[in-house]
């Protein structure tokens, strides 16, 4: 996992990481979503703001279409030129849909130009809804800053219209439904791919038998010899990630049955000392793991299971090789990072998914695409992470969360990993004790195949469904 001087980098740095790549092309297992199918959407824009200190980009979605359109598939982008190694913070002002139904995340472009290398994406819950033929979405008043609020520059934004005060019809401002686009020109070079698809697989049906590691995490305990018999290791050596003279305490990775499945349990405590802080780590021994499809069901908490809240913690699920020299070309990491109580500078919660390319560590230098939320993520989640010859692709809750380029593509296998720690102890000062869980269900790997996420849930519930709580027939990296 990445130590936090380098993550803490990677937020105020991102904007380094621009790729110059051939473009996104799509996944040979990838059904088209039902509800993308003959769907019509047209994006409408506004401008309220043509000031120095932020972008206000008030936008209505409305379905020009005949049949109905569940608001969770649909995404808007809105593109931009970033300022030189700026980090931005998205905002909610008001939505009649409600702004904690909407999310706002920062992507890069494959292919910059002259107006535009970022994007702001804007998704939307379940409770948002559907949208019914002719309605729209009524004013989702957005925005977003600069996260240092120094002032940045409009006029060479790509999806920008000083000019345009009312709503209407703005093609400059792109939709998709399901991951097709329905509205809308990107910028040039950043068209979409069309999707292949496979009419006689619906997107519910697992996908041939490959080799693939799938774990219930059916244990006594941190000692069950079976643990180390299906290849992993709870950490116990010293170091970082995190607060410094914290201990890996391998005790604190803990199995109990909810009803009738098992689930891990990864716990981190603190007295608000570096001697008292016990961090968790669990990872396979082996590093076999590159190409095909990582899923895992995690419960993140925003809240301690005693104590005083606050602490800057980061709970996780990732894969990563170990950096051989400074740049190393073939070093790789795929990042779900959640910070229940922010971090890194972020005031409150944020999920992260990054993909890693290199760094260095001295002078600081680092190469990598993330994507983020700030919203709530407390309560249990579908992760999903697939890497095929062409992209990286997030997908959180069945929707995609982000889609990174092939520059960062890995070069060598992975080994698997969960862990929880804290940054540091400056967001909660006190000396009471506290201690923070993070839950997993499963884990699940399959090598060389893109599952869709419904293709990953009905694999582990056949799984289930045949009594196996472990597998693994993925072979040793060559």
């Amino acid at each position: 996992m990445n130590d936090p001087t380098r993550t803490r980098n990677l937020r105020i740095r991102a904007a380094l990481a621009v790729a110059a790549v051939t473009g996104l092309g799509a996944t040979a297992l990838t059904a088209l979503p039902a509800a993308a199918a003959g769907e019509a959407l047209t994006v409408q824009y506004r401008q309220s703001s043509t000031g120095g200190d932020q972008v206000e980009p008030w936008l209505k979605v409305v379905n020009t279409g005949a049949s109905s359109v569940p608001l969770s598939q649909v995404k808007v982008r809105y593109y931009f030129k970033a300022d030189a190694g700026a980090s931005y913070t998205y905002a909610c002002s008001w939505a009649v849909k409600g702004c904690a139904n909407l999310t706002g995340t920062f992507g890069t472009l494959a292919h910059p130009t002259a107006t535009a290398d970022r994007y702001l994406e804007i998704g939307f819950t379940a409770g948002a809804g559907s949208l019914a033929p002719g309605a729209d979405t009524g004013d989702m008043q957005l925005r977003f800053h600069r996260s240092n609020w120094q002032s940045l520059n409009q006029s060479d934004d790509y999806s920008f219209g000083p000019a345009q005060t009312t709503y209407a019809n703005w093609s400059k401002v792109t939709a998709t439904v399901g991951g097709v686009q329905v509205w809308g020109t990107a910028p040039v070079g950043n068209e979409p791919t069309p999707t292949p698809t496979d009419p006689t697989t619906p997107p519910t049906t697992p996908p041939p038998t490959g080799a693939a590691l799938f774990d219930d995490f059916d244990y006594t305990g941190h000692t069950d010899p079976a643990l180390v018999a299906h290849g992993w290791s709870v950490r116990s050596n010293s170091g970082g990630p995190g607060v410094p003279g914290a201990t890996w305490a391998p005790e604190n990775v803990t199995f109990a049955k909810d009803g009738t499945n098992s689930i891990m349990n990864l716990r981190t405590s603190t007295a608000g000392t570096g001697e008292s802080t016990r961090h968790t780590e669990i990872l396979t021994r082996a590093s076999k793991f590159k190409d095909g499809t990582y899923a895992a069901r995690v419960r993140f908490s925003d809240a301690p299971l005693s104590g005083p809240d606050g602490d800057h913690l980061v709970q996780t699920f990732f894969t990563i090789n170990d950096l051989k020299a400074p740049m190393a070309d073939d070093y790789a990491e795929y990042d779900f990072e959640y910070l229940p109580n922010g971090g890194w500078g972020e005031p409150a919660n944020i999920l992260y998914t990054t993909s890693w390319e290199t760094y260095r560590p001295d002078p600081w230098e680092a190469v990598n695409q993330h994507s983020e939320s700030r919203t709530s993520h407390d309560g249990w989640h579908d992760l999903v992470l697939t890497i095929d010859g062409n992209a990286i692709v997030y997908y959180v809750d069945g929707q995609e969360f982000g889609r990174h380029d092939a520059r960062y593509l890995p070069e060598r296998p992975m080994s698997i990993n969960f862990n929880q720690w804290l940054i540091d102890l400056a967001g909660q000062t006190s000396t009471a004790p506290r201690a923070y869980d993070q839950k997993v269900d499963y884990v699940l790997y399959v090598k060389d195949q893109v599952l869709t996420p419904a293709q990953v849930a009905a694999k582990v519930g056949a799984y289930r469904s045949a009594g196996t709580t472990f597998e693994d027939g993925v072979p040793a990296a060559q």
